[in-house]
């Protein structure tokens, strides 16, 4: 391709900011030109509640690259016929879609001379959908990975062009994995676009009797039922905002430490059982062995005070040794 490839990127957060790095700094070994960047309106945000732009548009429009921040692409508003016009208006080559979060319809979808391409935050067909990061921690999968992906109509169905696996550690939370996940999607993406005719060719479908669905989190997923075993409860704290209670005072969990298998215990789960410098030891309830572990807890927050390490909260007195959490869920939470 003598031309250069023109290219429109759509993306929203963080995640997809590190995408478009990766793009913007090898333009020239790709022999792209990206045209334009699309990414969601500015939101309120803070504590004054300022509109405050995406990651993305902020690293777009310091590398002068112009912003567009459609409403829709619906052709049964106004602002959807405009944002369409504006997009073809652009000739795009291809379009690169990373955690946008605007529904792109058909016509979209077929705009760009090559359609649009997705960096989904799996491995394909496995966790399509909005949390595919948390779900799988939850899971206790040992693997996840990139998979960039043919855009169609369907949720994360489209034919899949490239993968590339990522360990999941035993201490990897949300975060930790995100920014794994976020740099490797610019390196997969950069690796597809060095021969796009070529694995386009060669795109694979997705086996739909493979697939399952990261559905979106929900608040009340974060509360810990201390029944569940420790293992459990584990990844719940790494992949989520966990909370538990304490006398009816809602109390953050923030960090722990991998599970011990030595640390058995026949305390009641909910039980503080210590609290050291260290960590503070929680018993919990069974396994699929019938053993129960102790978590040990590293890092919580209480509501208006600042995060607190376990030496922190023993020093503060902020726990005592016998105490016990409530609050806890009756939903039935299956452990795996």
């Amino acid at each position: 391709m003598n031309h250069k490839l023109r290219l429109i990127f759509a993306g929203t957060p963080e995640f997809a900011k590190v995408a478009l790095q990766e793009l913007i700094d090898h333009q020239d070994e790709l022999n792209i030109d990206i045209v334009a960047v699309y990414t969601q309106p500015d939101r309120k945000a803070g504590r004054g509640q300022k509109l405050t732009p995406s990651p993305v548009k902020e690293l777009a429009l310091s590398h002068n690259i112009p912003v567009e921040q459609p409403i829709s692409f619906s052709l049964k508003s106004e602002n959807g016929q405009v944002s369409r016009e504006t997009l073809a208006n652009y000739r795009p080559d291809v379009m690169i879609v990373c955690a946008y979060g605007l529904i792109l319809p058909i016509g979209v979808l077929g705009t760009p001379t090559f359609g649009c391409l997705n960096i989904h935050a799996s491995l394909l067909p496995k966790w399509r959908g909005a949390a595919p990061i948390q779900r799988a921690i939850l899971a206790d999968d040992a693997t996840t990975g990139i998979t960039i992906m043919q855009m169609n109509q369907g949720l994360d169905t489209g034919d899949m062009l490239y993968k590339l696996p990522c360990d999941i550690t035993n201490t990897d939370t949300t975060q930790t994995l995100h920014d794994k996940l976020a740099k490797l999607g610019g390196v997969a993406m950069t690796t597809v676009l060095k021969d796009l005719a070529t694995y386009q060719a060669n795109a694979k479908p997705q086996d739909d009797s493979l697939a399952n669905y990261a559905k979106k989190i929900s608040s009340d997923e974060g509360q810990i039922n201390w029944q569940n075993s420790a293992h459990h409860i584990n990844r719940q704290i790494r992949a989520l905002n966990a909370f538990t209670f304490l006398n009816g005072e809602r109390i953050k969990v923030l960090e722990c430490m991998p599970i011990k298998l030595n640390q058995t215990t026949t305390e009641m789960p909910a039980k503080i059982v210590s609290v050291g410098k260290k960590a503070v030891l929680v018993a919990c309830g069974a396994d699929d062995n019938g053993d129960k572990h102790l978590i040990n807890i590293t890092k919580m927050q209480w509501a208006g005070g600042k995060p607190l390490t376990a030496e922190q909260i023993a020093v503060g007195d902020k726990l005592k040794d016998g105490e016990i959490f409530d609050g806890h869920t009756n939903k039935n939470i299956n452990d795996r």
